[in-house]
């Protein structure tokens, strides 16, 4: 099964140039969305997550195996795992346990109490033959910064998760805000001396992101065509895009589906049908607003 017929959009932007696009070659990296639930309700979040939220799914074991046996069959490098939240998942430790037989595992999530309440049965599959990794969303090294949006509280549980995968030995990252007009520098350097002040070490791998604004928005940014991509884009530059070389699984009103990537769910363009192999043929364009951040910014939700 392929996607359906796209919209003029998709292959023409409103000054009528070609769009510009990637045409994706071998997966290396497949991400399972584990659905939109999430214990916070972060007014910023660019899935529209809370504790009722059932914009995308949960799914199973039995839904995702076959996603991950099909990806092993094409060559993928790394299973990834975001939400929502995923440690809310019935059977998250069941399915990171799958998947770890066979590659290294990232985990996206906020590190408060669903990662603690299965912490122990995390740490149980330390012995499994690849690692699992996890990015913890640590947005401002300012309590009062990061709590506004996460709510009260939140800053010292996310330190306090931080620490104990640290101390499990768990391979750990730091997902943070980019500000705008940011002195980059300054803000890691106020990272490694939070990071050292709470017993972490001050090196931990960080990864900014820009604000990619709630889902269905429609803000206001140029629109990339065909010489966009090959004016300011080389062939190497292009393959670092995320959907060049990964895809996502999401499980929407009741079924399995590949998106284009981590961050255009919201836009039932980007879904590239429910076959994985047939999925990565297909040409993904660079319609989504958030196209433009990864045009602008280099950014992606990969750490491969």
């Amino acid at each position: 099964m392929v996607s359906a017929k796209k919209s003029n959009e998709w292959h023409i932007t409103p000054q009528g140039s070609p769009r510009g696009y990637i045409q994706p070659e071998r997966l290396k990296e497949l991400w399972f969305h584990t659905g939109t639930r999430c214990n916070l309700a972060c007014d910023f979040c660019l899935e529209g997550s809370n504790p009722a939220d059932k914009r995308l799914g949960s799914p199973t074991l039995a839904e995702i195996k076959p996603y991950i046996d099909q990806a092993l069959e094409m060559g993928v490098e790394k299973f990834s795992f975001t939400g929502g939240e995923p440690f809310l998942v019935k059977e998250i430790i069941e399915i990171l346990d799958y998947a770890s037989q066979y590659k290294p595992v990232l985990v996206l999530t906020n590190g408060t109490e669903p990662l603690i309440k299965r912490l122990d049965k995390l740490t149980d599959l330390t012995a499994n033959p690849y690692p699992i990794s996890l990015r913890v969303s640590l947005d401002n090294v300012h309590p009062d910064n990061h709590d506004a949006h996460r709510g009260e509280g939140n800053f010292a549980k996310v330190i306090s998760g931080l620490n104990a995968l640290h101390q499990r030995g768990f391979p750990v990252s730091v997902a943070r805000h980019m500000q705008q007009d940011e002195n980059s520098a300054e803000i890691e350097q106020g990272f490694k001396q939070l990071f050292a002040l709470n017993g972490l070490p001050d090196d931990l791998p960080m990864v900014a992101f820009p604000d990619f604004l709630t889902p269905g928005s429609l803000p206001h940014v140029p629109h990339i065509s065909e010489h966009c991509m090959t004016e300011y884009q080389s062939a190497q530059s292009r393959e670092k895009f995320m959907c060049h070389s990964s895809k996502m699984v999401v499980k929407r009103d009741g079924k399995m589906k590949v998106y284009a990537c981590t961050l255009v769910d919201d836009d039932l363009e980007y879904e590239m049908g429910s076959d994985l192999k047939a999925s990565q043929q297909l040409r993904i364009s660079m319609k989504h607003h958030r196209c433009y951040s990864c045009f602008a910014y280099g950014s992606s939700c990969s750490e491969t």
